[in-house]
């Protein structure tokens, strides 16, 4: 594959229901672009509940208690990334709340600081790198425009792409998927299919089907995806930085995708 180089940062934002593929083309986008970074709001969670640091132990609790993480300590998660990569200099201010030294998501005052970053006399934007090496692709968050208006404080997002493939399409891309659980070897009985039926071709055990690969899971994903895409899509619109793609497959989006990257970051 031909490799390209990057003039400008680009800092990208995926969006597309369950199963489009946006793992498979933020792939493709790496592999052409190998400026380019993955920056996962979930893996960061993840990597700090594993890794036991203060935040990541508040948020196991929050988690396991059935909440919702607060916005604040996701951007306080993606904010320390990029600092901690040289993309985001000393001067960038912190969101409200943030983890204190003893690891609390909780701010000191009054609740509404939980809602609204500090007042600060630097702009965030002038903090954060425009080199094409400080570039990535930013993995989930936002999902609502509430999100997204909370983000744009901090990031200048500029670029967000709406990856569409007919809903048919993808149910029989999802619902065709099965997995060997003890490995994670995926098959797909349309164009990856088992030598056996319903058995790993290494190890011969039955294959299962992940409960998100479920017909009544997905349309339930579908439904949430829909009720808070559009008025993050329209935001975005709004913004100037919404750009749409639509294919029958990954192969044909990502010729598309991967021009689009180009004209605008090159």
């Amino acid at each position: 594959m031909t490799t390209s180089r990057l003039k400008r940062a680009a800092r990208i934002i995926l969006v597309g229901a369950p199963g489009v593929g946006k793992g498979t083309q933020a792939e493709r986008l790496m592999k052409h672009f190998p400026q380019l970074s993955a920056v996962s709001s979930g893996d960061l969670l993840r990597d700090n509940v594993r890794n036991k640091t203060p935040l990541g132990l508040e948020v196991e609790k929050i988690m396991t208690s059935g909440n919702l993480v607060p916005d604040a300590a996701i951007l306080s998660l993606i904010l320390s990334e990029l600092k901690t990569k040289g993309w985001l200099n000393g001067s960038s201010p912190s969101p409200s709340p943030s983890p204190s030294s003893s690891g609390s998501l909780h701010p000191a005052s009054d609740s509404a600081s939980a809602h609204s970053p500090p007042p600060s006399s630097s702009s965030p934007e002038e903090s954060l790198s425009n080199s094409p090496t400080a570039s990535f692709i930013l993995d989930g968050f936002p999902r609502t425009s509430t999100q997204a208006s909370k983000l744009a404080s901090y990031i200048p997002i500029n670029l967000v792409v709406s990856l569409h493939t007919p809903h048919e399409i993808i149910l029989q891309r999802i619902t065709s998927r099965w997995v060997h659980a003890p490995s994670g070897r995926v098959y797909n009985t349309t164009f990856n299919a088992p030598k056996v039926a319903g058995r790993d071709d290494l190890t011969g055990e039955a294959l299962s089907q992940r409960e998100d690969d479920r017909e009544k899971t997905w349309r339930e994903r579908l439904r949430k995806f829909e009720e808070t895409s559009r008025p993050l899509l329209e935001w975005y619109e709004g913004q100037g930085i919404l750009w749409r793609v639509q294919g029958r497959s990954s192969d044909e989006i990502t010729p598309r995708l991967v021009e689009e990257v180009g004209r605008r970051f090159c």
